[in-house]
């Protein structure tokens, strides 16, 4: 299984590359990690965010590989423990079908895109700043996967 981080926005600072690398690096072949990055639009202080967003989604949708389950990270969506993480990767894996986690730009998801989604995850009901979340989720699937795999990494409880 494949899972694709689909996330608006390049460029990022080099201690989110590095951090990044670190952990999708440690996933298995068998649930490997891979980055696509999505151009963000320019945005101004008079822009038309719903115009905006459109643009992005239609990004995204056409940046999606085929045949994948998309999971929308959304504020909205359902929040996971660790645990839980490591049972819905488990499933995934199962599945047989690759994984496409979409990350919005500034603005978020749009609409359709939020519908598209067969899932709807919220990292937490924080707000993180855009470059965090690639290292946020990166470090949880490496952690779920241990989990999955009795791997000391993770010692919760």
């Amino acid at each position: 299984m494949k899972i694709y981080l689909l996330a608006i926005g390049t460029k990022m600072p080099d201690w989110v590359n590095k951090a990044y690398q670190e952990y999708s690096h440690r996933m298995p072949a068998k649930c490997s990690l891979h980055l696509l990055e999505i151009p963000a639009e320019k945005r101004g202080k008079n822009s038309n965010v719903q115009s905006i967003k459109l643009k992005e989604a239609n990004k995204l949708k056409s940046a999606i590989p085929s045949n994948c389950r998309v999971v929308a990270l959304d504020v909205k969506g359902q929040s996971w423990s660790t645990e839980k993480l490591a049972i819905r990767l488990q499933d995934w894996m199962m599945s047989g079908q690759d994984i496409a986690l979409l990350v919005g730009g500034p603005d978020g998801l749009s609409s359709d895109l939020l519908q598209l989604a067969q899932e709807k995850w919220s990292l937490s009901s924080l707000t993180f700043p855009h470059p965090l979340v690639r290292v946020i989720l990166a470090e949880q699937l490496y952690r779920a996967y241990t989990i999955t795999e009795n791997h000391p990494y993770h010692r919760a409880g």
